[in-house]
């Protein structure tokens, strides 16, 4: 398998972190989004990374989609669970965190905008208030439990974890730390793990 990916994109951190995770082997190729590319295009209609490119030469887009495609490749470390209730209280938290990384990567994109005008100084606070909002429910899930769910590492924790990297690499002023010490304690335990340690966007 194959993965398209941006070494600074959090989706695809995601994706790489889930295949570590399950030990499953994962070639990796650096592709630019931003400029046309139209073997991408061929690949992916919305152009975008992650893409998977699986053994048979077809592909799956959507962080969300191959990430659940990965977990179901090997029985090895289960992300998601099995059960109805424990599964859709893993894939809301990876809903919240990739929310907060759309919201993170949209303030961004608008801030590197070279016309600095009103609206987009109003779309930046207005995304920078879903981050906020992001986290703010994300500490109060996670409480003062270790694991976001249950009680070992499942896909939750993973994306949130790429969501809070993300916000240090970007975003380092927004002090999230300091504001969510629960949150900071969850990252502390994650970014140790070699999956982390390994896709650190800051060492790309």
């Amino acid at each position: 398998m194959k993965l398209l990916y941006s070494p600074t994109s959090p989706f695809a951190r995601k994706v790489r972190i889930v295949a570590a995770e399950k030990k499953l082997e994962l070639e990796v190729e650096t592709v630019d989004p931003w400029n046309p590319n139209p073997e991408l295009t061929r690949l992916n209609p919305l152009s975008q990374v992650p893409t998977l490119i699986v053994d048979d030469n077809s592909s799956v887009f959507d962080s969300r989609v191959i990430v659940e495609y990965l977990d179901g490749l090997s029985p090895v470390h289960k992300l998601i669970p099995e059960t109805s209730r424990d599964r859709i209280a893993v894939k809301r938290w990876e809903a919240i965190a990739d929310g907060l990384c759309d919201a993170a990567l949209t303030a961004r994109l608008e801030g590197n905008r070279p016309d600095k005008n009103e609206s987009s100084e109003k779309q930046i606070t207005r995304q920078l208030g879903k981050v906020n909002a992001c986290l703010i429910e994300m500490s109060r899930e996670l409480g003062d439990r270790e694991y976001c769910v249950g009680n070992a590492l499942t896909l939750a924790d993973i994306a949130a974890g790429c969501a809070m990297s993300y916000l240090k690499f970007r975003f380092a002023d927004i002090g999230w730390e300091a504001t969510y010490p629960n949150l900071a304690r969850a990252y502390k335990r994650l970014a140790a793990r070699p999956s982390f340690k390994s896709t650190d966007p800051a060492a790309a």
